[in-house]
């Protein structure tokens, strides 16, 4: 049997984790032959809670579980984490710009940051999913500067599930058939959706599309996909955003398909013209536990300019939260 792995994850009473934990558990994100521990991070009046979706955890008698840890204590949770899975974040209330909802997630992301750099392993592997994701991974990884700066990534893996989902409905294909999509940028409304490289089973996605539709109906319709399910139901993607943190990790540990890459925000090495360090969605190869962005794609003047508008709102983030690290 493997020496287990010890994940942790914030916000773990929510909507996101309680799609997302039993799923960990039952040896879906790591693999069937991947024991865990399961460190659950909550704030205080939600620890109840937190302990209920233990219990719950308990009564399902998951072989892969050896150990269940619940605290509101951050450096009892990242005491020697091997995964940080940053579901918790202060959501985006009415009246609320987005600087405000920076700024307060800003500070979280920042004293977590600090906590991480001290208590956790060195390689632990993150994924943020509180928003404004990329920022708050940006301004974690500058507050936790002993850890492996290439492991702190941010979730976009929901955004190129949606476009997968709607090049396969308007191809009339499979999904299955999609490979090759791309997600540029920030996970906001400025992140850009591409298929100009991806295929329809084996086919060029373009030769399948109409070129008005993609630019003019499939990019708006991914980027703005989370808040047409908030008009919805009343909520914010719960269980498809769970998948996406699975598919993400599962990926990045145990590879992605050979045939194929997926999308991942992660510290920009300056390909693509990208100032280097900004926590940029690229398309990624995954690989013996680390990936690589795909290089040489010649990208068309349109995207290019759109990825530039992605990059300048991720610049003025992070300069709105320059006093946080």
């Amino acid at each position: 049997m493997k020496q287990p792995v010890r994940v942790t994850v914030t916000g773990a009473a929510g909507q996101i984790c309680y799609s997302l934990l039993f799923r960990i558990a039952s040896g879906e994100m790591l693999g069937k032959d991947q024991p865990v521990i399961l460190n659950l991070l909550e704030i205080t009046p939600a620890l109840k809670v937190c302990e209920a979706v233990a219990m719950e955890l308990n009564d399902c008698a998951f072989p892969l579980v050896k150990d269940i840890v619940v605290t509101d204590d951050p450096a009892v949770a990242f005491k020697d984490a091997n995964i940080g899975l940053m579901v918790g974040a202060k959501p985006r209330g009415p009246g609320m710009e987005r600087k405000d909802l920076l700024t307060d997630n800003g500070k979280i992301f920042s004293a977590l940051g600090k906590v991480i750099d001290q208590v956790a392993d060195k390689n632990i592997r993150i994924l943020v999913v509180g928003n404004p994701a990329n920022t708050n991974a940006y301004i974690l990884a500058k507050n936790a500067p002993s850890i492996n700066q290439r492991n702190i990534s941010a979730l976009t893996r929901l955004d190129h599930n949606r476009a997968i989902y709607q090049l396969a409905e308007k191809a009339d294909a499979d999904i299955a058939g999609i490979k090759k999509m791309i997600i540029w940028g920030n996970h906001s409304v400025t992140q850009v959706p591409d298929i100009s490289f991806a295929t329809v089973n084996g086919d060029k996605a373009a030769d399948k599309v109409d070129a008005t539709w993609a630019k003019e109906e499939f990019m708006p319709i991914v980027a703005k996909r989370g808040a047409a399910v908030i008009a919805a139901r009343g909520a914010s993607s719960a269980a498809s955003a769970a998948n996406a943190i699975l598919d993400h990790m599962h990926d990045w540990v145990l590879g992605s398909a050979e045939d194929d890459w997926v999308s991942m925000a992660v510290p920009s090495d300056g390909s693509y013209g990208i100032e280097e360090g900004l926590i940029y969605s690229y398309p990624v190869v995954c690989k013996n536990g680390d990936y690589e962005i795909v290089q040489g794609l010649e990208v068309s003047d349109f995207i290019k300019d759109k990825m530039i508008e992605s990059q300048k709102e991720l610049q003025e983030e992070a300069e709105t939260c320059k006093d946080l690290f």
